[in-house]
């Protein structure tokens, strides 16, 4: 088997100018590629089964980039997938290789450039790649980013997995890729889709597109705890976060998400954007495997005279003891505290929720004491 001497000649036509990457469209035998001087294409002419012709380009495209009729070695997806650190020159070179793995490890390569993005991109668009590529900064703030989050969006209604629904949207709520009546819209969407909301929670925590009001103890808080805030005190911080309108607004759609979830996905997602909200406390840095371990540390926290910034707090506002040892109950949430409980079962749904309620029943009522 060999490649048709017209085909044979026009891919090394083709392969002698300055290419920046190369797609086959298997379904209809045509090679696309994009140069410097724009895209062209060649409609193959097999001379065998058109799977085995593909090949027969493939080993072509290998031979001239790579210098092995090998190809790119896509029984190694896990590693590809991985993020491996490659030299600019290497990643270019996969791009022309006609192989779609190997599309998948550029995509993921932390060394990653604007330019290479977008040769990718259009090497292999699809909501995966584009997640990945919005993944990395400097991609997000090239202009690149507002294509590839206009895709995510489109392609939203069609995402099956609730993983990268609340993947989708977290990475779109990036700085300056939305306008403000798309992020109202995408906000709409979350009330028919739960999972939506848990992407605002973890991009927009302060700035939840819902209209809401303060704690009714907020202005007295913060006449109370000015001064330990200016003073960079944490727990003042954090408590006066939660009860300002914007964290009542993040209390009330953390519950609507509990109440309603339906994927286990979804829940773990929740609890990093908890553990992400309190990251700043310093029991953040443990993580329980059960409501109650954290209401134990929580209440023995609270006697601790080693934490002196704890300790002014309390000394300055004594009345909000209960909502200070809620934030500490919360800071030790994560996805370890699912554990115990998704160990057991693969449930989803009412099901799941149900089996949730030993650990979601005692985390509604430590929330209600933050709320209005």
């Amino acid at each position: 088997m060999q490649l048709s001497n017209e085909d044979n000649l026009r891919l090394n036509v083709l392969l002698a100018q300055d290419l920046k990457a190369v797609r086959i469209d298997e379904s209809k035998m045509i090679v696309y590629a994009l140069s410097s001087k724009g895209d062209a294409k060649i409609q193959l002419n097999p001379t065998c089964k058109d799977e085995k012709y593909i090949r027969l380009v493939k080993e072509l495209l290998s031979n001239k980039i790579m210098g092995s009729p090998g190809g790119y070695p896509v029984y190694i997806k896990r590693w590809t997938r991985m993020g491996q650190d490659r030299q600019e020159e290497s990643l270019a070179q996969l791009l022309l290789l006609g192989e779609q793995e190997a599309v998948v490890a550029v995509v993921h390569a932390p060394t990653l450039t604007p330019d290479i993005a977008r040769h990718a991109w259009w090497a292999y668009p699809s909501s995966e790649n584009a997640r990945r590529l919005l993944d990395k900064k400097q991609v997000a703030e090239s202009d690149l980013a507002r294509e590839l989050a206009e895709f995510l969006l489109e392609f939203l209604p069609f995402e099956i997995e609730h993983r990268d629904m609340i993947d989708s949207v977290s990475l779109c709520l990036q700085p300056d890729l939305l306008t403000e009546e798309e992020i109202a819209d995408l906000w709409k969407r979350a009330k028919r889709k739960q999972s939506l909301y848990v992407g605002f929670l973890l991009s927009l925590p302060d700035a939840l597109p819902e209209k809401g009001i303060a704690h009714q103890s907020f202005s007295e808080a913060q006449g109370t705890l000015t001064e330990l805030q200016k003073e960079g005190n944490v727990y003042a911080i954090q408590l006066l976060r939660y009860l300002s309108e914007p964290g009542q607004i993040f209390l009330k759609t953390l519950t609507r998400v509990l109440d309603k979830a339906a994927s286990q996905d979804t829940i773990v997602s929740l609890f990093l954007a908890i553990a992400a909200y309190n990251q700043s406390l310093p029991l953040a840095s443990i993580k329980q495997r059960s409501i109650k371990e954290a209401e134990q540390l929580a209440q023995v926290w609270l006697g601790s005279h080693e934490d002196e910034q704890l300790q002014s707090c309390l000394n300055a506002c004594p009345d909000y003891r209960d909502q200070i040892r809620v934030m500490l109950v919360l800071a030790q949430m994560g996805e370890v505290t699912l554990f115990p409980i998704f160990g057991l079962t693969d449930a989803l749904g009412s099901v799941m929720r149900k089996k949730l309620k030993p650990l979601t029943d005692p985390l509604r009522e430590h929330i209600l004491l933050l709320l209005e």
